[in-house]
C-alpha cells in the first residue's frame, strides 16, 4: 500500500524514481480504508532531504500511511525555504487535538548543549507529554532518543571524545521481540553524534528494555517496556550518500574529521560508499508500523488513549 503525502511535497518525485508507492492527496480521497495516521515532528536542519529518509523508510509496507509534517514554533529554521515550512508543515497548536497512530521525533544537531538550554525544549517536551496519551506509539532518532529517554525517564546523556561516524555492526540482545523480527543476529546501522547514552544507567531502569547493541557504537535501540516508546541513537533511515555529505560538509567548515567508520570501501573517499544497513531499515520500520503501531492501534482513532 502506498505512503500518502501531498501532491507537490518534492519527496513525491524523488521517491517515484525509486519506484517506491506514493500516493497524491487527490487521489487518496478516492479509497475507502483507514489508513495509519503518522506525525513527523521534524528537527533535522536539511527538512527536505529528511523528508524523503522518512518517506522511504515508511514505505515498505502492506499498510496505506498518511503522514503530517511538524515543527516547532519556537525555532526558525534556516535551512529549508519557508515557502516549503507554510505549504507542507504544521505546528503544534493545529495538531494537539489530533490523534495519531504513530509519531517519529527526528534527531537535531544539539546535542552538545544541555537538553535545558535548546531554544525549543519546552516545547518539544510538551509534544512528548501529549504523546502519551494521543499516539499509539512514538519511534526517536538519534538526539531525538536521548532527549526522549531523559525527558521521561531520566537517562543522562555523555559527550564522547570524538565523533561516532561511520557505519557500525550491532548485535540483537532481544530476538523475541516483535521489533526485532527478522533481523540478522548481527546488522549494521549508521551512527553521527557526539555524545551517548550509557547502558549502565539503562538496565538500572526496570521500565526500558534494550534490545541492541554495537561493541563499538553502544547502546543502539531500546524501548519502554509497554512498547509505546521506542528510542534508535543511530540512524538508519540515512540514505547512501548522507554520511558522505555530512563528511564532506564538515571538512569543509575546517573540522579535523577522520573518514566515516566502515562506509567507503577500502577508507577511500574518493570510492562510492557501501550500504550495509538497507535491509535492516526496511525491517526496523516495517516492524514498528505493523506489531507497534497496526496491532496496537484502535480501529477508531479518537479511542487512542
Amino acid at each position: 500500500m502506498p505512503i500518502k503525502i501531498p501532491d507537490a511535497l518534492p519527496a513525491r518525485d524523488v521517491l517515484e524514481k525509486e519506484n517506491v508507492f506514493v500516493i497524491g492527496e487527490s487521489k487518496a480521497v478516492h479509497q475507502d480504508i483507514r489508513p495509519l495516521k503518522i506525525l513527523i515532528l521534524n528537527l533535522m536542519p536539511l527538512k527536505i532531504a529528511t523528508e524523503s529518509h522518512l518517506l522511504r523508510s515508511l514505505s515498505n509496507s502492506p499498510l496505506q500511511v498518511e503522514v503530517d509534517f511538524l515543527m516547532t514554533s519556537s525555532h526558525v529554521s534556516k535551512n529549508t525555504p519557508r515557502e516549503h515550512l507554510i505549504s507542507f508543515y504544521k505546528v503544534f497548536s493545529e495538531v494537539r487535538q489530533n490523534k495519531y497512530d504513530g509519531l517519529i521525533i527526528t534527531g537535531a544537531p544539539v546535542e552538545l548543549l544541555d537538553f535545558e538550554a535548546v531554544n525549543y525544549w519546552d516545547e518539544l517536551t510538551e509534544i512528548m507529554d501529549w504523546s502519551k496519551t494521543n499516539v499509539t506509539s512514538t519511534f526517536h532518532i538519534c538526539w531525538g532518543a536521548q532527549a526522549g529517554l531523559y525527558h521521561h525517564f531520566g537517562i543522562k546523556k555523555y559527550k564522547l571524545y570524538k565523533k561516532m561516524f561511520g557505519v557500525f555492526k550491532h548485535t540483537v540482545s532481544v530476538p523475541d521481540e516483535p521489533l526485532m523480527r527478522g533481523f540478522n543476529d548481527q546488522f549494521h546501522a549508521p551512527h553521527s553524534r557526539y555524545t551517548e547514552i550509557k547502558l549502565d544507567d539503562l538496565v538500572k531502569d526496570d521500565r526500558l528494555v534494550v534490545l541492541s547493541t554495537s561493541e563499538k557504537a553502544g547502546v543502539y535501540m531500546v524501548m519502554s517496556k509497554d512498547r509505546r516508546q521506542i528510542f534508535v541513537t543511530g540512524h538508519s533511515e540515512y540514505d547512501a550518500q548522507t554520511l558522505n555529505e555530512e563528511y564532506q560538509r564538515d571538512l569543509a567548515k575546517g573540522l579535523d574529521m577522520a573518514v566515516p567508520h566502515n562506509y567507503y570501501p577500502d577508507n577511500d573517499p574518493d570510492k562510492d560508499p557501501m550500504v550495509l544497513w538497507r535491509s535492516h531499515a526496511s525491517l526496523l520500520y516495517s516492524n514498528w508500523l505493523n506489531h507497534y503501531v497496526y496491532q496496537a492501534t484502535p480501529f477508531q482513532i479518537d479511542e487512542i488513549k
